[in-house]
């Protein structure tokens, strides 16, 4: 699974961590994140990520 960045603040996206904190579960690719998901330092949308 790939890695994806923020472009605003660098926080990198794992899908094989997920997002614990914002109740993603170890293994949710960046497509199955939920449309309102947000960057947890920086707090941007979706949009502002790009493949690592």
């Amino acid at each position: 699974m790939d890695k994806y960045v923020c472009q605003i603040c660098g926080y990198v996206y794992d899908p094989a961590e997920g997002d614990p904190d914002s109740g993603i579960a170890p293994g949710t690719p960046f497509a199955d994140l939920p449309e309102d998901w947000a960057c947890p330092v920086c707090g941007v949308g979706k949009d502002s990520f790009e493949k690592a």
